[in-house]
């Protein structure tokens, strides 16, 4: 195991991490490492880093441990680890955060979660919702993996799951405007 000088990482990586904390509304020092969030995470069993643990190794400025992690690219944002939290610290803005900075300097451990992420929130800025057929066949082709739902599809039409028909909202502008001011454009 390395020796690391938690001081001059810490101090190499600040303007990092505190951006990055910044953009998600997260400040870093109310997290005090109770494992509330990691404990009640559905998705921990697939993550290389436990949650609580990045926040910890952004405390401690181990940043490129953090850019190399799996973990934000599987969170799932689905808020377990906020409503648990006794600090209510929003870990999934942190991990949406920190995928882009990741995503920024040329990261992207899990290759399939970028792609998946990427077609969702362009289907959804173009027509204001997800079209799950299209959603598949799209993320099928750009991840590679090509045939992986194609025994599914069938059944899914037949049950009238999903379909060929694309749905919309009324004003798809106004999605639009949501999205780009969540993400600052980067979505169109």
């Amino acid at each position: 195991m390395d020796t690391i000088d938690l001081s001059a990482s810490r101090a190499k990586h600040k303007r990092s991490t505190e951006a990055v904390a910044s953009a998600a509304g997260v400040n870093l020092k109310d997290c005090y490492q109770c494992g509330k969030c990691s404990a009640g995470c559905p998705v921990t069993h697939a993550m290389d880093v436990m949650p609580r643990e990045v926040i910890r190794l952004m405390q401690l400025g181990a940043w490129d441990e953090v850019l190399d992690a799996k973990t934000p690219w599987l969170c799932a944002s689905c808020i377990t680890c906020v409503t648990r939290c006794p600090q209510d610290v929003d870990l999934p803005s942190l991990m949406e955060e920190v995928r882009r900075a990741s995503k920024a300097a040329g990261n992207r451990p899990v290759k399939e979660a970028d792609v998946f992420n990427d077609l969702f929130l362009k289907g959804i800025y173009q027509s204001g919702k997800s079209n799950e057929l299209y959603m598949m066949m799209k993320y099928n082709l750009a991840s590679g993996h090509l045939f992986q739902d194609m025994f599914n599809a069938p059944h899914l039409m037949l049950k009238g799951m999903v379909g060929f028909k694309v749905h919309g909202v009324k004003d798809k502008a106004d999605v639009r405007r949501i999205i780009d001011k969540c993400l600052g454009g980067e979505a169109s």
